[in-house]
């Protein structure tokens, strides 16, 4: 792996990070906010909203902002980054970042920011900013930080110390994620060399599409307990084998649809099986259309958290009640696999036996480290939830695989011991909304069960760009610097893992287990710029030291669990 590019990537994330604080740091004003003040213990250093205007409409520094600048310690090139970043607008939709920030994440966000940038007297600015974003997100000119300044309703001061601790995790997590990846690596290569050898190319391609022919079409059903609608998608092989055909059900994440895990399905299904993709109303595409059009006030329903795992159960039983007309009883409905993805992630993992720890997740959403856990910030919504103990464990559920799942401050040590099936975790070395250091690599060491697998994919960043936007990935590379790897290559890593993973734990086929190994990991990646990287139980506990240690050296806080 070029773990150098990997670091200049994960650096120039954080940059954009860094570079916005940095620029908020140095903004904020009155509708006539005159001054920032920048407080630090006893020390007080203020600089005029003037000041800065003229340096980002002229490139004339004043004599004010000219002292900060040296005091600083800043170089010619950080200044004029510092002068771009303060007129290049952002484009936003500024009634969408109304709705986004009256959510209970974007509250959480900017209570987070507010206790670096205060009102003076040291009061948190949450609401003080999020007036003046949504005011400079209407000008014509855009959202521009100068734009920002000027709609302020007063001075600002920054706690400078606050500032200091928000960068210093930042860089923790630039830094934890590029030591964690560099693990990984190290632990695949060393079981590699130990694995038994194998001519990859005189077997089987699990990346190629099967033998069978796919059919698709679609179920509509009503749970009437819940009082559900809900849809499923059904790719199947039109001719079934003669007996017990396997069954996968796959859960979708947040945003999103199952439409959009047809390619998963469908190689799943040229191979034999029977693949089942409800849809999740109040977390899917549909609720974020319902969001963004000011039909709901939240991006996904709270009650999901319960919902989700039912929808997966349901399916099931109507698999069941379908199976001897539709299915001419084949369907073995005694090992079902199911597959997540993100939210469908904790879906899946709740389904296998995990359950929601409270007491944990509340711990873990008063770290002030975990506001810079996107991922958290959808499990914190499930501290309004009714306390009770949620058991959604499905025992007819036999292998899980899971992809970026959402789960590390729901799902604690005690939670995931509960899973006694084999697990499959795949993670990506991008990925900004279930970070790998927060989400994947911490919990592949708690799953106690002995037939567990980590695959972490180099560039793999949540989504499939391709099917969101056609610019998106030009914006991303622009803002980021960031190059990212083709669809097809990430399809193939993952397509091979779940189809062998199934192959060896759902129909028990030793033929399979050959690629569940590291050193098939290096053949998948050779001559490869983004590579996949593959460890098993054996080298859980040295990842989970590894995560120790980085912790103690770190002085970072974390829950105990008793």
């Amino acid at each position: 792996m070029k773990l150098f590019a990997l670091k200049k990537s994960l650096h120039g994330l954080t940059s954009v990070c860094l570079g916005t604080l940095a620029s908020l740091t140095l903004t904020l004003p009155t509708n006539a906010a005159e001054k920032i003040y920048f407080v630090y213990d006893s020390l007080i250093v203020s600089i005029p909203v003037r000041s800065l205007e003229i340096y980002a409409n002229e490139g004339r520094l004043t004599q004010q902002l000219r002292q900060y600048f040296n005091l600083a310690g800043t170089s010619e090139e950080e200044r004029q980054a510092f002068r771009e970043a303060l007129s290049t607008p952002v484009e936003v939709n500024p009634v969408d970042l109304s709705r986004l920030l009256n959510t209970d994440e974007g509250e959480r966000i900017l209570n987070y920011v507010g206790k670096v940038f205060n009102i003076q007297g040291g009061r948190n600015g949450k609401y003080l900013i999020r007036g003046a974003l949504v005011q400079a997100a209407f000008n014509p000119a855009g959202l521009t930080l100068i734009n920002f300044l000027n709609r302020l309703a007063t001075d600002v001061q920054i706690d400078v110390k606050k500032a200091i601790e928000l960068s210093r995790e930042i860089e923790l997590i630039v830094q934890g994620t590029y030591l964690f990846t560099e693990e990984v690596e190290k632990l695949a290569q060393a079981e590699a060399q130990q694995d038994p050898d194998v001519d990859f190319s005189q077997l089987t391609d699990p990346r190629q599409p099967g033998p069978f022919t796919v059919s698709n079409y679609r179920w509509n059903l009503v749970d009437r307990n819940r009082d559900r609608a809900f849809y499923v998608e059904m790719y199947q092989p039109q001719t079934l084998a003669d007996e017990s055909v396997p069954v996968v059900v796959i859960s979708h994440g947040l945003a999103s649809r199952p439409e959009d895990f047809g390619k998963w399905a469908r190689h799943l299904a040229s191979y034999g099986y029977v693949v089942a993709v409800p849809q999740h109303p109040g977390s899917d595409i549909q609720q974020t259309k319902a969001f963004l059009e000011g039909l709901s006030r939240q991006i996904f329903i709270r009650e999901e958290f319960i919902d989700r795992p039912l929808d997966i159960s349901y399916t099931i039983d109507e698999l069941e009640r379908r199976n001897q007309g539709q299915f001419s009883g084949k369907l073995d409905l005694n090992n079902v696999g199911v597959v997540g993805h993100s939210f469908g992630g904790y879906t899946v993992l709740a389904v296998a036996g995990a359950t929601p720890d409270f007491e944990r997740l509340k711990q873990m959403c008063d770290l002030e480290i975990g506001d810079l856990n996107t991922a958290l910030l959808l499990q914190c919504r499930a501290l309004k939830l009714e306390r009770k103990d949620y058991n959604f464990k499905d025992e007819r559920v036999t292998a899980l695989f899971v992809v970026n799942p959402v789960n590390s401050g729901l799902f604690g040590s005690k939670s995931l011991a509960k899973i006694d099936i084999p697990v499959f975790i795949s993670a990506g070395s991008y990925d900004p909304a279930t970070p790998f250091i927060f989400e994947q690599a911490v919990s592949f060491p708690r799953l106690e069960v002995p037939d567990k697998y980590l695959q972490l994919q180099e560039g793999q960043a949540h989504v499939d760009f391709s099917q969101l936007d056609a610019g998106i990935i030009d914006t991303v590379q622009k803002t980021t610097k960031l190059t990212l790897p083709s669809p097809q290559l990430l399809d193939s890593y993952t397509n091979s893992m779940m189809l062998s993973f199934f192959e060896v734990y759902i129909e028990n086929n030793p033929q399979y287990r050959p690629f569940l190994q590291s050193a098939y990991g290096e053949y998948l990646s050779q001559d490869q710029e983004f590579k996949t990287y593959i460890i098993t139980e054996e080298s859980s506990l040295k990842l989970g030291r590894a995560i120790e240690q980085f912790i103690r050296q770190n002085n970072i806080t974390i829950p105990s669990e008793n």
